[in-house]
């Protein structure tokens, strides 16, 4: 099921993305500087194990998960969040949960584009990756 998101994803488009990153909790200052980040994602699988390898010029980052298992990640922004996995129609929904916070990350493929959706409380930001 995570066949039409294998492949490396370059970010073309990016809409709300400091207002997330200010939901979430981030400084002013790593907000602006990852706000001009373009970075390039790449998801694989290897058996049961799916990766996904975020490359920029600011922070690399990789998670390595089985679906539908909670896994421990500490993301971009250095937050320590308990995470999980799950594909619903089509879509790869990820749940981070930290200090009684959620946020969702929402990846499908949608004519041949995948479209993350980043959801915290009644903030969304949506940014489009084109396949490289």
């Amino acid at each position: 099921m995570v066949e039409p998101f294998l492949g490396t994803w370059k970010l073309v488009s990016s809409e709300n993305f400091e207002d997330y990153m200010k939901e979430l909790g981030v400084n002013l200052a790593t907000r602006n500087v990852a706000g001009l980040v373009k970075p390039t994602v790449t998801i694989s699988v290897n058996g049961e194990t799916v990766s996904i390898k975020t490359e920029s010029s600011l922070k690399n980052t990789e998670i390595a998960f089985k679906l539908g298992q909670e896994f421990d990640e500490t993301t971009a922004d250095n937050r320590k969040v308990k995470s999980i996995v799950t594909l619903d129609r089509g879509s790869m929904i990820q749940v981070q949960k930290w200090l009684g916070k959620e946020t969702t990350i929402k990846r499908k493929i949608v004519d041949g584009e995948m479209i993350a959706e980043y959801t915290m409380n009644n903030i969304v930001s949506t940014r489009i990756y084109e396949k490289v």
